[in-house]
């Protein structure tokens, strides 16, 4: 079974994610950290974001593998090309050039036939941005999660404060946040939006243990059907 969590930057698609796969005994597979590791891979051998080829090239000959632990849902390592980049994808500077490589259509579609494959081996909770609507639009459970900008600006400043990586300046942080999702939800290839058969989650103002249970009992549902 595949859940498919979609939704804007911040809006707690990587707390939920992990949560659901505990409860439900699933693994995640960590998209935005292949996206990341494209960024990654882009600024250390100095290719321009606008470089549309060489960071199709980048996608399609730098293997993205995953270090996972038996038991665990989230891989504790992430390499690239062999290079161990768990923290280094985690930056604020990779905050802010995720998007635009994220954005280029090479990059989406050399990363999507990995993510298929991976995919097709085991019951795997998987959260993005295209996620139901490009990537497993075959996925049994489809929810849209989000929440106001002023929130999710609020959460990423706790969230990099407390692993200490990544900007604390909540003006910095939101106005990065709005900036993303206009560069998400305005590309041409595969915007950010809800699948036409996802459930929407607002978690503004709801607790995440009631989000967890929500999507919890969605995919329980489809197993008992």
């Amino acid at each position: 079974m595949i859940i498919a969590i979609d939704g804007p930057s911040g809006a707690g698609k990587s707390t939920v994610a992990k949560a659901v796969a505990k409860q439900l005994g699933f693994s995640c597979l960590d998209t935005g950290a292949m996206y990341r590791s494209i960024a990654w891979k882009a600024i250390d051998e100095g290719v321009s974001f606008e470089d549309s080829e060489n960071l199709g090239r980048i996608a399609r000959e730098c293997p993205i593998e995953f270090g996972i632990e038996p038991g665990e849902v989230l891989p504790r390592k992430v390499y690239i090309s062999s290079i161990d980049v768990t923290d280094a994808i985690r930056t604020a500077e990779i905050d802010k050039a995720v998007s635009p490589v994220s954005a280029e259509p090479l990059v989406r579609r050399a990363l999507v036939d990995q993510q298929r494959r991976i995919g097709e081996t085991g019951n795997y909770v998987v959260e993005g941005r295209d996620i139901g609507t490009v990537v497993f639009p075959q996925a049994e459970v489809k929810v849209f999660l989000t929440a106001s900008p002023e929130e999710r600006a609020h959460r990423r400043v706790r969230q990099n404060a407390d692993r200490g990586l990544g900007s604390i300046d909540y003006d910095e942080v939101l106005a990065d946040i709005i900036r993303r999702d206009k560069v998400d939800s305005s590309r041409s290839d595969s915007p950010l939006k809800p699948a036409e058969d996802s459930v929407s989650i607002d978690s503004t103002s709801t607790y995440i243990e009631d989000v967890i249970d929500r999507i919890c009992q969605l995919a329980n549902e489809r197993m008992d059907a």
